[in-house]
């Protein structure tokens, strides 16, 4: 887990180099790598390490294996396998390094290796005989990549704040306005909030020759999409539960190679509370084994006073299985100190306030722990969203099924009135309900897979996991943290799409995400399996702004810089931080009002300074 940069037609001047690789000193605080060629096109990769696996000095990068160099982000955490596979091929290893077991898998099956990867990672690898350099992000972008033609050459990094010392300018995108608009949606598109600046697509590699760069042009091909990858599946629930287990259980042991000290983010939801649950299952059997066992601690973010605090769930997992813990309370007043750095670091816009989840990884860094292992990703797989309610359009017209559906949400008895009333909900009105009546009725524009599935799949692909994985990247990477998501293991993911929708909305557990529960039944405690309300990781903005950062927003809504500020409106913003300052209002406005400011912030925090550390 690293950060990486480079440079292909060109070679840098070595002073900005240097200043673009200390702008992702956060993401690899453990050491820092420069390879340059001296034949034609000019190439430079730059590496900053954040040491997991070999922990020794052989494991540095950029790495150089026959006529290959590669500057590797990531983890590939079935390496164990592939390198026996390789050995076998007649490979020979030099370190215990995953890095150089994916070149030697790129040696050996070329671009097609990245089929055979368990992982999560963004790479370039140059080939110095043919004189191609490759790009390739994992299948699900839980690992960034950014890209620019600058001075007849191509510049990449992990980061936008990396590129500035290499570009002639840096400024807001034409497309900021839309991005700002469309927040949970901009990550999986190719737009960036710097103009020149393009994201490189999850699930694709590109090759750039002398070409490609004359023409500034990516050949940019998707290897992965999960609609072409789906799997049979028993028709019995009670086996899908089984599969679910058991990969489930897999996913989490496979992230559990490591020789750093690893730990969890635990906030006392479903899906947190499944990976401690699902790895203590995994000590149970370790122990009865007579193997080794994990070393597990859980890191619980608590909020004193605050409708956001889930202390009492996370404590019942906690009791449940025995691991060591650590509540760590949140402090609005070291938040706002930190507010300027933060944002610097997150470089992205977002509503929620990223103060809480950064200062999270932050103390787990200083406990110790390098890799957490999280629930993310869970809601996005399984439903634990609105979304959800699409499940409706695949029930209709059958009744007893309409109703098993609402009862997954919360009812206890659904008659016709919650169904029509919920009915209306999902296609926003009676006009839209009626829409879909006669489409169905004429079989018309119904989704291959199922309403359910196609929503599933554009918030998976589209909006809401991009973004959230996004979030995580920064969050984490801004202390040295690297996260590892059993929930976005490729098998898992594969398994759960190839689902009817009927096994999501299960009829003996009547709970949203239901697969999960049944399958984790024995390891859950009863409060979290059979918990309904959600509340999402965010900080309690609203309670902040009126307390103790009063002072600060109004000295902010008051300064020149503010009301001058090009990229958003200052007077409506100005009056919706009046009115949470003059009234309580809901925690979704507070964000709202928030999402609205950060573009002041952006500009403020990371904006100039990239522009500063650019001359």
């Amino acid at each position: 887990m690293c950060g990486i940069l480079g440079v292909l037609g060109f070679h840098p001047d070595t002073d900005r180099v240097k200043r673009s690789l200390v702008a992702l000193a956060s993401r690899g605080p453990d050491g820092e790598g420069v390879w340059q060629n001296s034949g034609e096109p000019p190439v430079t990769l730059g590496h900053r390490r954040l040491s997991i696996l070999d922990l020794s000095n052989a494991g540095d990068q950029p790495m150089a294996r026959e006529c290959h160099v590669i500057a590797f982000n990531g983890e590939i955490y079935n390496f164990h396998e592939l390198r026996a596979e390789l050995e076998a091929l007649g490979h020979v290893f030099k370190t215990q390094s995953d890095t150089e077991v994916l070149l030697a898998a790129w040696a050996q099956w070329d671009e097609k290796c990245v089929e055979r990867l368990n992982g999560m990672w963004s790479f370039a690898i140059w080939d110095k005989t043919k004189r191609v350099l490759t790009l390739c992000r994992d299948r699900f972008g839980k690992k960034p990549l950014f890209y620019a033609f600058e001075q007849g050459g191509l510049i990449f990094a992990s980061e936008m704040k990396a590129l500035a010392p290499l570009m002639r300018e840096f400024r807001p995108s034409e497309r900021f306005q839309w991005c700002a608009a469309h927040q949970y949606e901009y990550e999986s598109t190719t737009d960036s909030l710097i103009e020149g600046i393009f994201r490189f697509p999850a699930g694709s590699v590109a090759t750039i020759d002398s070409t490609s760069l004359r023409n500034r042009r990516l050949k940019v091909r998707r290897y992965w999409d999960t609609q072409q990858n789906l799997v049979s599946v028993p028709e019995r629930y009670e086996e899908q539960v089984e599969i679910f287990r058991e990969l489930f259980i897999d996913a989490c042991r496979l992230r559990l190679r490591s020789d750093v000290p690893i730990g969890t983010c635990l906030s006392g939801g479903l899906d947190s509370s499944a990976v401690v649950c699902g790895i203590s299952e995994m000590d149970r059997k370790s122990r009865q084994a007579n193997q080794k066992m994990v070393s597990q601690h859980a890191f619980v973010a608590t909020f004193s006073g605050s409708s956001l605090d889930e202390t009492p769930f996370a404590r019942a997992v906690i009791d449940k299985t025995g691991i060591d813990s650590s509540f760590l309370e949140i402090s609005a007043v070291t938040g706002l100190e930190r507010l300027e750095r933060y944002t610097y670091q997150f470089e992205e816009l977002y509503p929620t306030n990223p103060i809480s989840m950064m200062d999270l990884y932050a103390k787990v860094a200083e406990s110790g722990v390098r890799v957490s292992i999280d629930g993310h990703g869970g809601d996005e797989l399984l439903s634990g969203y609105s979304e959800f309610l699409c499940a409706m359009n695949d029930a209709f017209p059958n009744l007893t099924q309409l109703k098993r559906v609402l009862r997954c949400m919360g009812y206890e008895s659904p008659g016709l009135g919650e169904i029509l009333a919920e009915f209306r909900t999902l296609h926003h009105g009676g006009r839209g309900l009626l829409k879909f009546l006669f489409d169905r009725l004429l079989k018309r524009g119904m989704p291959e897979h199922g309403y359910l599935h196609e929503a599933l799949y554009s918030q998976f692909h589209r909006t809401m996991l991009p973004t959230l994985l996004r979030n995580y990247d920064r969050y984490s990477m801004s202390a040295g943290v690297e996260i590892r998501m059993p929930f976005l293991d490729y098998r898992l993911v594969q398994f759960c799409f190839s689902l009817p929708w009927t096994s999501k909305v299960p009829e003996r557990t009547p709970y949203m995400k239901g697969i999960l529960r049944d399958a984790l039944a024995d390891n859950l405690p009863n409060e979290v399996r059979f918990r309904r309300d959600k509340i999402g990781f965010s900080s309690p903005i609203g309670d902040w702004l009126r307390g103790p950062w009063r002072p600060w927003l109004q000295d902010l809504l008051a300064s020149r810089a503010f009301r001058e500020c090009e990229l958003l409106d200052a007077t409506e913003v100005s009056s919706m931080f009046q009115q949470i300052l003059s009234e309580e209002r809901s925690h979704s406005f507070c964000e709202r009002a928030w999402s609205r400011l950060n573009p002041f912030l952006w500009q403020e925090f990371f904006l100039k300074r990239c522009q500063e550390n650019a001359k």
